[in-house]
């Protein structure tokens, strides 16, 4: 596609978000008396027009392989991270509700932060130390009881395409600590919608959902060497031309 046509297109998809971002925050506010459930709902009806917008104006399709792997427990989400795409995805396209585990500091972000605010996220103070791990436990262990799941990326920050970042143990240490299984996610949004690129390109993202991985009587750095060969396996087979035959 020409350069000045992807330009245009990308331009009027992030005009038409943020306007959308503005009008749902007042929504967000207007069904903050609702139901959980219900108030989620409406939240994440912003996040299924984004992904359609996407889709119609960017070209950006996706397929879910593996959506036969959810379980029906609790569960903690360990997913590849490459793309803002995925953290509006996910939140509308999973089985539960998800919680996000979370930098505080997001939800001073105006309209977008006061949307998040509205639901049951965990926000967590880097600064609070140990402290902070042991409000995640406690926080994740109400949230999982009430039947959300919490969604973390073991990464810790976008990675660009056909490369690994350094797994962190936060979400497999929470599992442990909650007795709930984890589901791991292999995904290459990053294709099509690259970290910090103004620019969207058409193109299918792959979303392939790994089988529940037990937390009973595993250590975090076990559980999560498991969550990782799984996810950098399965993202060679998503994403062959982006790794090198070795």
């Amino acid at each position: 596609m020409h350069q000045a046509s992807l330009f245009l297109r990308s331009l009027l998809f992030t005009i038409i978000m943020a306007i959308a971002t503005i009008i749902w925050s007042g929504v967000c506010m207007l069904v903050a008396p609702l139901p959980y459930n219900k108030r989620y709902w409406v939240v994440s009806r912003w996040n299924v027009f984004i992904i359609w917008c996407a889709k119609t104006i960017c070209g950006i399709e996706y397929e879910i392989k593996g959506a036969e792997n959810f379980p029906d427990t609790p569960a903690i989400v360990l997913s590849k991270h490459q793309s803002a795409w995925e953290t509006i995805f996910l939140l509308a396209n999973l089985p539960r509700p998800l919680v996000f585990v979370f930098k505080k500091e997001i939800l001073y972000i105006p309209f977008f932060g006061w949307g998040i605010a509205m639901l049951r996220m965990i926000p967590i103070d880097r600064k609070a130390g140990k402290h902070a791990f042991k409000q995640v436990v406690a926080h994740g262990k109400r949230r999982l009881k009430d039947g959300q799941w919490i969604i973390m990326f073991p990464e810790g920050t976008r990675i660009p395409v056909g490369q690994a970042g350094k797994y962190k143990s936060g979400g497999t240490r929470l599992a442990v600590e909650t007795g709930a299984c984890v589901v791991p996610i292999a995904l290459n949004s990053g294709e099509c919608w690259p970290k910090n690129s103004f620019i969207k390109r058409p193109g299918k993202v792959t979303v392939s959902v790994g089988k529940p991985i037990p937390s009973a009587g595993e250590t975090a750095d076990s559980l999560m060497e498991q969550v990782e060969q799984w996810i950098e396996s399965e993202m060679r087979v998503i994403s062959p031309h982006a790794y090198s035959a070795g």
